[in-house]
């Protein structure tokens, strides 16, 4: 596995594991501070859509009255089915 594939922008996962229907939708929310990383036992607020998100990645957020916490295990190459959407992540306990 190269670098390129181990890292992705926060906005394009989110977009692409379907957290969100636009990828504008999804950069504004990461903009927002709404959005935790946990990486190596250290957690950090997103406040860019640029921000990287790795494999391992654990990612906490709220949509709506929903809690959102997942671990990401794979980046994705493309916005697929909801099928593959789901491949991309673990809901954590």
């Amino acid at each position: 596995m190269d670098s390129a594939s181990e890292t992705c922008r926060i906005d394009v996962w989110l977009w692409r594991a379907r957290f969100f229907k636009t990828r504008a939708l999804s950069a504004k929310f990461a903009e927002s501070g709404l959005l935790r990383l946990e990486r190596f036992g250290q957690t950090a607020r997103i406040q860019k859509a640029s921000h990287t998100v790795r494999i391992g990645d654990r990612l906490t957020f709220a949509i709506g009255a929903r809690l959102v916490d997942v671990r990401v295990l794979d980046m994705g190459e493309r916005r697929g089915p909801a099928s593959e959407a789901q491949g991309l992540y673990e809901p954590c306990e």
